[in-house]
């Protein structure tokens, strides 16, 4: 049996978001050290203290967003700590992450050169697990304020006489464990007191996102919608007249955490068998039955869709690579990975209705990352390599699909083989990323184009490998990257194409 799929062309009204394809990039490890901060004085060729390879990686995927400084460290991280000159800077040990200390040299201003290298929206994380009120307040004025104020007066000081332009930030992070292991309606009250100091100043407009729960928790998200929403009632003194203070939103996007991963054996990224593949292959499927529950929850304090569905942590999580330290989380990245990816954005896709932002942990060293660092060397992973397939879908409207697949079997339990997702972009093309999780059979499939404009024009990329733990390395960096894709026939109304087993495959249409 072969695969059919239909694209409802005339179904269409939500826009995938670019920021679906956002990235985070915490003080863990050697994702901030070593990752993109060398200094100044490196040998390896930086621009202010950034490495300029990393730059030119990410500005290649479009990067729309990138999360900072956590994660757990959020959470304990004290921003003046981070600012002024460098070697007046105090270190910190980071209790979270290997217990390490850090000399503070990348901050807050590190950090913003970073997003203007990067041509990106900077999405920052406040702390609310060690923190108070007054310096969440006082951090959002450094960095956006352009009157005359104490926090202008000291961003001033230290070199930047503009403020910044900053849309997104995070109320907190994981409360519910490492930011603080609160109960949900502790939290909801402490959301509440804080975000009401994360203003809006001097023109800048910010998109507050609250902690959310952690997989399948609907309890938590339960309690922050019925108790996150804005319910202030209209105020009726004519004497008010700058009333727009009691209508804003109080909450405008909550926070969903999943990782692919076996709590009880997280094993290796690179030495697994067909078990271990088609296991995790289950595991990333679960995320769409989780986030259909959420936003049923969702819809029913917000059936405008209001509040965005933040996934800003997710991807995959194994043991630590042998020789290096565990509270680092750096592990190698295969061709398992790259369907993992291509998995979960097709997902995300799908559900863009609720869903406005994601982002893959993390973005070097760490985790599913896009891009490993050994000294001046840097590879681009599997994963990288998906995420840039996958950049033609930002900004494009979505494309409703029916996928008629086969399964693909091991043992007594079944998956669907194909994943997919397809949109249109603003000239018109059409894209269809496909992912077959089967490591074993090609599929033959058809993709019904019934009401579309077609001519003969199609390209195709595909990312595949013989093995299924094929990777990267530093002595052979192009071992696995996307190749041209050729296996179609163009039909009259329709499109059949091979799609080869364990592979990432993406059609672009006229």
């Amino acid at each position: 049996m072969s695969s059919i799929i239909s694209i409802d062309k005339h179904g269409a009204k939500y826009t995938i978001s670019r920021h679906i394809y956002g990235h985070f990039a915490e003080h863990l490890g050697r994702c901030i050290y070593e990752g993109i901060w060398v200094g100044e004085d490196s040998s390896i060729p930086n621009t202010r203290g950034i490495r300029n390879d990393i730059v030119i990686a990410l500005r290649n995927l479009n990067i729309p967003n990138l999360r900072w400084p956590g994660g757990c460290f959020a959470d304990e991280y004290h921003w003046k700590d981070g600012i002024g000159p460098r070697e007046q800077r105090p270190t910190i040990v980071n209790t979270n992450w290997g217990k390490v200390t850090e000399n503070n040299h990348f901050g807050t201003h590190e950090f913003m050169d970073l997003c203007e290298q990067l041509d990106t929206e900077p999405y920052i994380c406040g702390n609310v697990g060690s923190g108070t009120v007054q310096e969440m307040q006082e951090w959002v004025e450094y960095l956006t304020f352009n009157g005359e104020s104490p926090m202008a007066k000291l961003r001033r000081e230290n070199g930047r006489e503009k403020p910044w332009e900053l849309k997104y930030f995070g109320i907190g992070n994981e409360n519910w464990g490492c930011g603080g292991k609160m109960r949900v309606e502790h939290y909801a009250d402490k959301y509440r007191n804080y975000q009401t100091y994360v203003k809006d100043l001097s023109g800048n407009e910010i998109y507050k996102i609250a902690c959310g729960p952690q997989e399948a928790d609907y309890h938590w998200m339960e309690v922050m919608m019925r108790e996150g929403m804005d319910r202030t009632e209209p105020v009726q003194d004519a004497i008010i007249e700058n009333i727009w203070d009691y209508h804003r939103p109080e909450m405008n996007g909550i926070s969903l955490h999943y990782y692919t991963r076996n709590r009880t054996n997280y094993g290796s990224a690179t030495k697994f068998n067909e078990e271990l593949w088609f296991d995790y292959m289950k595991r990333t499927m679960k995320i769409e039955g989780i986030i259909k529950n959420h936003a049923e929850i969702m819809d029913k304090y917000d059936p405008e869709k209001t509040v965005g569905l933040i996934i800003d942590e997710w991807g995959t999580w194994f043991g630590v690579e042998p020789g290096t330290n565990p509270g680092f989380l750096y592990q190698q990245n295969t061709l398992r990975d790259a369907l993992i990816a291509g998995i979960n954005l097709n997902i995300f896709n799908n559900h863009c209705d609720r869903i406005h932002m994601a982002n893959i942990a993390q973005v070097i060293n760490v985790l599913q990352a896009m891009i490993l660092t050994e000294g001046e060397k840097m590879i681009l992973t599997p994963s990288y390599h998906v995420f840039e397939m996958y950049k033609v879908h930002q900004g494009a409207t979505l494309l409703p699909i029916y996928v008629s697949s086969p399964f693909y079997c091991y043992g007594k339990e079944r998956l669907p083989r194909l994943n997919v997702s397809a949109s249109q972009d603003e000239t018109g093309k059409i894209h269809i990323s496909l992912c077959n999780i089967d490591p074993n059979c090609t599929e033959e499939t058809k993709i019904e184009l019934e009401g579309l404009n077609l001519n003969s024009f199609i390209e195709g990329r595909i990312l595949t490998a013989t093995a299924m733990n094929e990777h990267n390395t530093f002595d052979e960096p192009e071992k696995i990257k996307p190749t041209a894709f050729g296996n179609y026939e163009l039909g009259e109304g329709f499109l059949k194409i091979s799609l080869p087993s364990k592979s990432v495959v993406v059609l672009e249409i006229n």
